[in-house]
């Protein structure tokens, strides 16, 4: 049986989640601003000595983005020290996608509907991406992509959609053609981070997993970058 730490902090949320021998723990706060000062105390509710390996984890899964770019940086910068320290390697999780796997969790969303993930982008844009459930895991169908909500495009064959994430308090301003094709809204949803691990599972089994020095936030935006902890704090 496979462990796994489990890190979110890409939104308001933040959240921390073990899994071990099939039994979930977490510890979830909606905290907006705070991450950099709960993470580790978080962290440490649930493996309070800090050695993962000695609790049976295996792997660190984490939200890789796109979301809040603060949020994105403290949850890299975390998990690139917690698996340097450990030695573990690190599974990277689309937030759309882990949006979208709470989503269906929760009821929100179900199997049988493509589902709109979206976020607030800021700056009058959002992230957004359409997913699909196969074996109960969300797969992505097209995205991601970063841009103003009367500019989002989604492919005619989903002809029924479920709208979930912050960016749905745009639903108004989509372009008529997806917006008559959204069958719901949870404009409120936030995504969980025990809902990484099955997806992070499944990265398991197919082998995509990263070291440390390979973790690193996924903006979409691509004038966005970031340094890593060896690069951080260097001249440009």
């Amino acid at each position: 049986m496979t462990g796994i730490l489990a890190i979110d902090t890409a939104t308001e949320a933040c959240s921390i989640a073990v899994y071990v021998d099939g039994e979930y723990r977490e510890v979830y706060e909606v905290i907006p601003r705070l991450h950099s000062q709960r993470l580790f105390p978080m962290l440490y509710n649930l493996l309070p000595d800090g050695r993962l390996r000695d609790h049976g984890i295996d792997a660190i899964a984490y939200s890789c983005g796109p979301g809040s770019f603060t949020g994105l940086r403290i949850c890299a910068s975390a998990v690139q020290g917690l698996a340097y320290t450990n030695n573990l390697p690190a599974i990277a999780v689309s937030t759309l996608a882990l949006q979208a796997q709470t989503a269906l969790r929760l009821g929100v969303a179900d199997t049988a509907t493509a589902v709109l993930s979206m976020l607030d982008a800021r700056i009058d844009e959002v992230y957004y991406a359409v997913f699909e459930f196969e074996d109960g895991l969300a797969v992505v169908r097209e995205g991601p992509v970063a841009c103003a909500p009367d500019s989002v495009v989604v492919n005619a064959r989903h002809k029924l959609l479920q709208g979930v994430g912050s960016g749905c308090r745009f639903s108004e301003e989509l372009p008529q053609a997806v917006g008559s094709r959204l069958r719901s809204l949870a404009p409120q949803l936030l995504p969980s981070a025990r809902d990484l691990v099955p997806l992070a599972l499944k990265c398991l089994q197919r082998g995509e997993i990263q070291q440390a020095q390979q973790v690193q936030p996924v903006y979409v935006r691509d004038e966005i970058n970031w340094k890593k902890v060896a690069d951080q704090g260097r001249a440009k």
